[in-house]
């Protein structure tokens, strides 16, 4: 099991009238970590692995202690919870060697730009997902096994996926 890890710099701007990182902030902290993850990771050697376009579905953010200021940068770390034949849900923490600031979990639709609708996960990209799949720390439950009923996907057929 991998995460990715996302080095993250603070500005000036982030902070909020009350000294510390605005809370919307995280969102485009969140933001970067992903698309780092999905479109610098993911293509790897020419790949085309998530070029076709996502959507964001739901969002989730626990804060946990406030961040202030500071020259160095934060530590966003990515992982994946969940494949689904059309969906994936990714996790973060944001920290740290002193402190957890925030957990979050972002579902992500893979989308057809062209068409203008949700397509299904390819299985080049389930594949390099999977690389990153782990259990899901909030929840508390491992992986499920096997295939969810009624899923025709590829992302049902191996261990770790939580399909729907």
């Amino acid at each position: 099991m991998a995460r990715h890890v996302y080095p993250c710099p603070l500005r000036w701007s982030d902070m909020d009238a009350f000294g510390h990182v605005n809370n919307v902030t995280f969102l485009r902290y969140l933001e970067e970590a992903r698309v780092d993850f999905m479109w610098r990771l993911a293509p790897g050697n020419g790949s085309d692995a998530f070029t076709g376009g996502v959507v964001v579905a739901r969002h989730e953010i626990d804060y946990l202690k406030p961040l202030v200021h500071r020259h160095s940068p934060v530590t966003v770390e990515t992982w994946v919870t969940e494949i689904g034949a059309a969906y994936l849900t990714v996790r973060y923490e944001i920290k740290d060697e002193d402190a957890l600031y925030v957990r979050a979990a972002t579902r992500i639709v893979p989308y057809d730009l062209d068409r203008g609708r949700p397509r299904r996960i390819t299985p080049e990209e389930e594949k390099f997902l999977t690389e990153y799949l782990e259990p899901d720390p909030v929840k508390g439950a491992g992986p499920a096994s096997g295939k969810a009923a009624g899923d025709t996907g590829e992302a049902g057929r191996r261990e770790g996926a939580v399909t729907a």
